[in-house]
């Protein structure tokens, strides 16, 4: 019996069912924004290990805590923003394009294309842009909780907004360099093990 060798196959980024080809710059893009996704997932165990810790304190130990609340609460948030970016590499976020399914793959890169170009990265650049100068002045006036026991150093979390927001930027523009693939065949498409392209894996 004979064993053919087989190479070793490059991890497989999410969304690379949508049919849309990958180039080699959104083949890295989407396996940053995935690996920071992925990472950031574990965020969502902590949320419920505070909230069951919060709920353990305030019945049964019958002693609130405006600490384990606030924690809680930036948990979720983080976690929400850091994983948004990987809804988008995964094309897992919520469509409203009712009529999308009805149109042809090449149809539907354009419309995506389109719509990412002149709506979803200028609104997402403006919220960067707002975002920064907004977590810089917690940075600078050590922001904290109201709340006499609440929690410090609120800028980390504020930091936690553009971080995700730029995220999603990095994940909107590869979905557009992958929609160009499609359409212009530029930049140049690149094989997956899904069977895009010459059928070749793609080489870091």
């Amino acid at each position: 019996m004979t064993h053919e060798h087989e190479s070793p196959k490059a991890p497989v980024p999410a969304q690379a069912g949508s049919g849309l080809p990958y180039n080699r710059l959104s083949w890295w893009l989407d396996r940053f924004v995935a690996g920071v996704g992925k990472l950031s997932s574990w965020l969502w165990i902590a949320v419920l290990v505070v909230v069951l810790a919060n709920v353990f304190s305030r019945f049964i130990l019958n002693a609130g805590s405006i600490w384990l609340e606030e924690l809680s609460w930036h948990f979720f948030g983080a976690a929400m923003m850091l994983t948004l970016g990987f809804a988008v590499v995964k094309d897992d976020h919520v469509r409203v394009d009712v009529l999308r399914e009805r149109f042809s793959l090449k149809w539907q890169a354009r419309i995506e294309l389109a719509a990412i170009l002149l709506l979803a990265l200028p609104i997402v650049y403006l919220m960067v842009e707002t975002l920064i100068p907004y977590a810089y002045s917690s940075y600078v006036y050590n922001e904290r909780s109201q709340a006499p026991s609440g929690l410090p150093y609120r800028f980390i979390f504020k930091s936690v907004l553009p971080i995700g927001m730029t995220l999603v930027g990095i994940a909107l523009a590869s979905r557009a360099l992958r929609c160009c693939t499609l359409l212009f065949r530029f930049p140049r498409e690149i094989a997956t093990p899904e069977g895009y392209g010459n059928g070749e894996h793609p080489h870091p």
